[in-house]
């Protein structure tokens, strides 16, 4: 599946991007801890520039959490500031003024010993569609003043949010990139629900996301969909296996497989068949700023 999706707001948001970055001091990088590769933009990279950089680690709670240390080693080994997060629940949220803070020292060092002590630090938030951005300023700020869906392409403008006295945070549209190299980047996008499913053949879609599932976390499947997985079952098999055994039926007794496919897409991305990273830190690193594209094929 040769899956690429850069609708036209998304050339507009680049240059909305490149226009703030300087109205504020640092970008926060949300990613998806699900797919640490997948769900980073690499056109950020460039439109950064020297910017102070924290990468949040968002949806940790959805993860493997095993795979979640392994990442954040990888990113901190690279030069990076990560927070690990769950906006959905909470988890980390609370740290993020104190992280951004201490990214920011010298800084406001520098604002202190010219008579600016308190002077606000402005925090642009930025990554793909779909990836927690809103639900996690939301969390910070205490209050609903991001609009925030579980679909991509929600957010639309600019939005300032004020953390607390001194600290502001610009929410920003989700934006790709417009050719995904990796036909594996756009799959695991998809999985995830960055890319709109209205483009997606979605049955093939969860051909290929059970087939991984079952290769790296059998047992998973098998505890939630009561199936066994025989090494190297294909992904229509699988699905068509856990559809007769949630009575998803068609006339003539066959398996709904375009209704097991939602089921299965909804409830990986739900979180309700386990924990799971579809992608593994790389042996070394490739590019600048440590991106690579060690992806689990």
């Amino acid at each position: 599946m040769n899956i690429q999706w850069y609708p036209g707001h998304m050339t507009k948001t680049r240059r909305m991007l490149a226009e703030q970055l300087k109205n504020v001091d640092m970008v926060c990088e949300i990613i998806d801890a699900r797919i640490p590769i997948s769900s980073r933009n690499p056109d950020l990279d460039e439109l950064m520039g020297e910017k102070p950089h924290m990468l949040i680690f968002n949806r940790a709670g959805q993860a493997d959490p095993v795979q979640n240390q392994a990442w954040i080693r990888h990113y901190q080994k690279n030069g990076l500031r990560v927070l690990k997060t769950d906006a959905k629940t909470g988890e980390g949220i609370s740290k993020f003024p104190v992280e951004a803070r201490s990214l920011m020292r010298e800084k406001l060092e520098r604002y202190a010993a010219k008579g600016q002590t308190g002077r606000t630090l402005r925090a642009m938030v930025a990554g793909i569609p779909n990836v927690g951005k809103s639900t996690f300023i939301n969390r910070i700020s205490g209050r609903k003043s991001a609009k925030a869906e579980d679909r991509p392409g929600v957010t639309r403008g600019r939005q300032w949010v004020s953390v607390d006295h001194g600290l502001e945070m610009l929410d920003t549209p989700g934006i790709l990139w417009p050719k995904f190299e990796e036909e594996q980047v756009g799959l695991h996008l998809a999985f995830t629900g960055a890319v709109r499913d209205e483009i997606i053949d979605t049955e093939t879609l969860s051909f290929r996301l059970i087939e991984l599932l079952a290769r790296f976390y059998p047992s998973a499947l098998e505890a939630r969909y009561h199936i066994q997985i025989q090494p190297g079952a294909k992904g229509h098999i699988l699905l068509a296996l856990a559809a007769q055994r949630r009575g998803f039926l068609v006339s003539g007794g066959e398996p709904d497989l375009e209704r097991m496919a939602r089921v299965l897409l909804d409830e990986f991305r739900g979180g309700k068949l386990g924990r799971f990273t579809l992608e593994r830190p790389p042996e070394e690193k490739e590019g600048s700023h440590g991106r690579d594209k060690s992806l689990v094929d």
